[in-house]
């Protein structure tokens, strides 16, 4: 979505401001004085470009309709919960996000909820939501960093990760569920990077 400019900006927050207190959108007047103009022509002009961007939408030729459109939340996707030792379960919500936007940047992390507590000893517990930070091209893995891998035959999982020449080790506390798998069958999905705890 194409940012807008700061008088843009200036008006679709008072637009928005006024709607949550008003419960009704403004007139072109009303908006005209608060942005303090002497023509309506400038609260048109920025009116129409909001609309192209995206911003903002209303009925033609009917006062009072204008509209903010629902704007995504800032923050990193939430694609589902994961069970510590098994396998993803995708979020239908796509919505879903965890509202750090000053901290991560949504284009390089997202985040699951854990359930289970196979991974307590790395401080992950039940219902914890996991940070995770897409690889670059360039970056590889380091032994013994935890990170949410796409195993053949075992779909998406958390683990802690452990490459011996052609064969990684993915381990949790519970021994058994170990994997031991050629590294040609190992496709990482990110590294964990942070861990959110509701309470």
């Amino acid at each position: 979505m194409e940012p807008l400019t700061p008088a843009q900006k200036e008006l679709y927050d008072w637009i928005v401001q006024h709607i949550n207190q008003n419960h009704y959108s403004p007139s072109i007047r009303e908006m005209m004085r608060a942005m303090r103009l002497k023509s309506p022509a400038p609260v048109q002009a920025r009116l129409e470009r909001m609309r192209d961007k995206g911003y903002v939408t209303w009925i033609e030729g009917k006062a009072r309709t204008i509209k903010p459109l629902q704007l995504k939340k800032p923050g990193i996707v939430i694609k589902g919960t994961i069970a510590a030792g098994g396998l993803v379960e995708p979020f239908t919500d796509e919505q879903s996000s965890l509202e750090l936007p000053h901290i991560f940047d949504p284009n390089s992390y997202y985040a699951l909820q854990v359930e289970g507590d196979s991974l307590v000893q790395s401080a992950i517990a039940h219902e914890d939501t996991v940070i995770i930070r897409r690889l670059t091209p360039e970056e590889t893995v380091r032994n013994g960093e935890i990170v949410a891998a796409n195993v053949e035959g075992h779909g998406v999982i958390i683990r802690q990760y452990t490459l011996d020449f052609s064969e990684v080790t993915l381990t949790s506390l519970e021994q058994e569920n170990s994997l031991k798998v050629p590294r040609t069958a190992v496709e990482i999905q990110g590294v964990v990077v942070g861990i959110w705890r509701n309470n």
